[in-house]
């Protein structure tokens, strides 16, 4: 496993956990406080990182650019930096003060980038994370963390503010139906159990696993519900659904099967380098220009995510005013005004909602 491989799994924690590294020896600040979130603080190095990070993403996104274009691309970026870094802080405190509890979520994602990775346990997971990855195992855990609690707080705060008549996805679809003339295609969901890595002991109760699910689905059992419940494949949480496939696209021995069934059809038991599986065609649509039924998901999707940034951007706003932000004098926040005092050190005391309240009420009141 390299560096790069851990390096990804930090961005896909998504939000950096503000550090408090604040130290006084003979009189030197070793480390600077650029902005303080209510009780929380962003420093020069959370910065430093946000930096870092987003070099190598603009690297990644725009491979071989001359400099001028990648410089032009970090800095169009790089502006809104700090702005992003008090959005997270926001969003986590949020979710603290809603009481979410992402716990066992954290545990499936931990156990998702373990499986990727090709580590036996979670003891080697950690071992890697702390060795390669540069960081502690608590601080990788707690960063995962953060990026649930706060894609949380957005799914239940901004996600239930956007909502998309069929009226519109109809309009949608007459005005691209170019853009939805497909190969054939089949979608799938899955029941899986796992093999890699098994004695041969554990393998036949796997396969014995897979026999049973099969005979519950023949008796009519949910497919979608046994999935969730049983399923130890990576798509469990998705109720099994692994998405469309065209030809090409899988295994000779899994596309011979499926592109031979019609919609709604099981495969009987099918046992892979990796698991003992069963299929279900949830669809199979022939090439050409695809029913609006078939693709109605896709573009809410599509719809859903072009509106999610103003949407989302209104809430931050909220959060704000109910908020204490202030950011030191010489660094920006994109989203509000650059301070002009240097931030004095107080000691930490809880934030609760009325707090914050009484907070935005004296704002309003100029004090």
């Amino acid at each position: 496993m390299t560096r790069k491989t851990v390096r990804c799994w930090l961005v896909a924690a998504m939000f950096l956990v503000p550090v408090l590294v604040i130290a006084q020896s003979k009189g030197k600040v070793i480390e600077e406080i650029v902005a303080r979130v209510n009780n929380e603080i962003i420093t020069l190095s959370d910065l430093d990182k946000a930096r870092a990070s987003l070099r190598d993403d603009v690297t990644q996104d725009c491979p071989g650019c001359p400099q001028d274009k990648f410089d032009s691309l970090y800095r169009e970026r790089e502006k809104d930096l700090l702005r992003d870094l008090i959005d997270q802080s926001l969003l986590a405190q949020r979710a603290k003060d809603d009481d979410i509890n992402v716990e066992s979520d954290l545990i499936k994602r931990l156990d998702e980038i373990r499986e990727q990775n090709k580590l036996p346990d979670m003891d080697a997971f950690e071992k890697a994370v702390e060795s390669e990855g540069g960081v502690s195992w608590e601080d990788y855990k707690n960063r995962i963390r953060k990026g649930l609690l706060t894609q949380e707080v957005i799914r239940k705060e901004v996600g239930q503010r956007i909502t998309i008549g069929h009226d519109e996805v109809q309009k949608y679809y007459d005005e691209r139906q170019s853009e939805f003339v497909r190969p054939e295609q089949v979608l799938l969901a899955q029941i899986s159990f796992k093999t890699e890595g098994k004695n041969p002991d554990e393998v036949a109760a796997a396969q014995k696993k897979a026999n049973d699910m099969r005979a519950r689905l023949d008796k009519g059992d949910d497919f979608f519900e046994l999935a969730k419940r049983y399923s130890e494949g990576p798509t469990a949480k998705q109720s099994g659904e692994l998405g469309a496939f065209e030809r090409g696209q899988l295994s000779k021995q899994i596309e011979d099967i499926v592109f031979a069934m019609n919609k709604n059809q099981l495969t009987d038991v099918i046992q892979t380098k990796v698991d003992f599986e069963i299929l279900k065609v949830v669809d199979h649509y022939p090439a050409g220009q695809q029913p609006l039924e078939k693709v109605e998901p896709e573009i809410m999707n599509k719809m859903y995510l072009e509106r999610m940034q103003p949407v989302l951007r209104t809430f931050l706003g909220e959060l704000r005013e109910e908020s204490y932000v202030v950011v030191k004098s010489g660094y920006v926040d994109s989203a509000g005004v650059p301070g002009n005092t240097v931030i004095q050190e107080v000691p930490a005391t809880p934030d609760t909602k009325e707090k914050k309240a009484k907070a935005k009420k004296a704002k309003l009141a100029g004090q």
